[in-house]
C-alpha cells in the first residue's frame, strides 16, 4: 500500500528531526522551512521538494504538518492566498504539532473543514533527539475519523500516539504538561543559585533531593547543565519555554482564573530571554537564578 504524500512546513531543531524521520520511513515529503535552512537543505538532499509557498505545499500533500513557533505563525501559514487552506486538497488532513493556543486550534478547524480538509492538534513531548528515532509523545485531538486515518503516520513519529478529544484538548494537555514541567526547571535552576548562596554544593543538594521522592527527569535535566556543564540534554530553548508559560497563562485568563503558580517562572524566563539569552537552553536558566543571587 503507497504511503501518503506528506508536507512539512517548519524545519528548525524538532521539525527537521522529525522530517529526518520520515524520511528515514520512505515518506516523500514536500517542504518548506524558515530562515535557517540547515535542516530543510538536509532534506531536500535526501530526496524532498522544496515549495515555493504554504498553499504549493498542501496542493502536493495528503497530510500537511506544521511544526512552528506559536499560533501566529501557524496562522500565518494556513491563511491566505499562499496559505495551506487556499491549497488543499479534498479530504486531506493538516497536524499542528507545535504548541499553540487551544482556541486558535478550534477556529482554524473550522476555516480547514469548510474547504473540504481535518485539522489535528497534535502537540509534541520529548527532544529532537527522540525524533530522529521516532519516539516522541504526540498528543493529538480532533476528529476521530480523521486521527485513525493519519494515525499509522504519527506512529512512524512517536512512541506514545495518544487521542485526547475534542480539538483544542492536546494543546490545552501540552499547556498544562509544559508550564509543570517549566516550573519544576526554575525550581531546580534556583535551588542550585541558592546552594550557591548558602555555600553549599550543587551536586551535594542533587544527591540528596533525587535519593527521595522529589527526583523527576526534569531535575536531572537541570542537573545535567548545573552541575555537568552539559546544556544539551534538554534541547528546549528559554524563548520557546517562556511562550509557552505565556500561553498557559493567557488559557488560565481565558478560563477566568487566576493561575498563582506560573507567575514565577513565567517571570523569570522572561526576563532572561529579554536579556538575550533567549536561543540558551531551560537548564542555562541556572545561570540566571546564578547571576541575580549575587548581584
Amino acid at each position: 500500500m503507497s504511503k501518503p504524500a506528506i508536507g512539512f512546513i517548519g524545519l528548525g531543531l524538532m521539525g527537521g528531526a522529525m522530517a529526518g524521520r520520515l524520511q528515514d520511513q520512505g515518506y516523500s515529503l514536500t517542504v518548506l522551512g524558515n530562515r535557517d535552512r540547515t535542516y530543510l537543505d538536509a532534506a531536500i538532499a535526501r530526496g524532498a521538494v522544496e515549495a515555493p509557498d504554504a498553499k504549493s505545499v498542501a496542493e502536493a500533500s495528503d497530510i500537511v504538518m506544521l511544526c512552528m513557533g506559536t499560533s501566529d505563525h501557524v496562522e500565518s501559514r494556513m491563511r491566505g492566498p499562499d496559505g495551506i487552506i487556499a491549497g488543499l486538497r479534498a479530504g486531506a488532513t493538516v497536524v499542528d504539532f507545535g504548541t499553540s493556543l487551544p482556541g486558535s486550534s478550534r477556529t482554524l478547524a473550522g476555516e480547514v473543514a469548510a474547504a473540504g480538509g481535518t485539522f489535528l492538534d497534535a502537540p509534541l513531548g520529548r527532544t529532537p533527539a527522540h525524533a530522529k528515532d521516532g519516539l516522541l509523545n504526540i498528543m493529538a485531538s480532533g476528529d476521530k475519523a480523521a486521527f485513525d486515518k493519519v494515525e499509522p503516520v504519527l506512529k512512524d513519529l512517536g512512541e506514545n500516539v495518544f487521542h485526547l478529544g475534542d480539538i483544542g484538548s492536546g494543546h490545552t494537555i501540552k499547556l498544562i504538561n509544559n508550564f509543570f514541567g517549566m516550573t519544576v526547571a526554575n525550581a531546580m535552576a534556583e535551588a542550585f543559585a541558592m546552594a550557591d548562596v548558602a555555600g553549599v554544593d550543587r551536586e551535594q543538594l542533587y544527591n540528596v533531593m533525587a535519593a527521595g521522592p522529589l527526583h523527576s527527569g526534569m531535575m536531572d535535566f537541570v542537573k545535567a547543565y548545573g552541575v555537568d556543564k552539559d546544556p544539551t540534554k534538554l534541547e528546549f530553548a528559554i524563548k520557546n519555554a517562556a511562550k509557552d508559560v505565556g500561553y498557559y497563562a493567557r488559557m488560565t485568563e481565558d478560563a477566568g482564573v487566576d493561575s498563582i503558580m506560573s507567575k514565577g517562572p513565567l517571570q523569570a524566563l522572561t526576563e532572561a530571554r529579554d536579556a538575550g539569552h533567549g536561543d540558551d537552553m531551560v537548564s542555562q536558566i541556572v545561570d540566571f537564578y546564578a547571576k541575580r543571587f549575587t548581584k
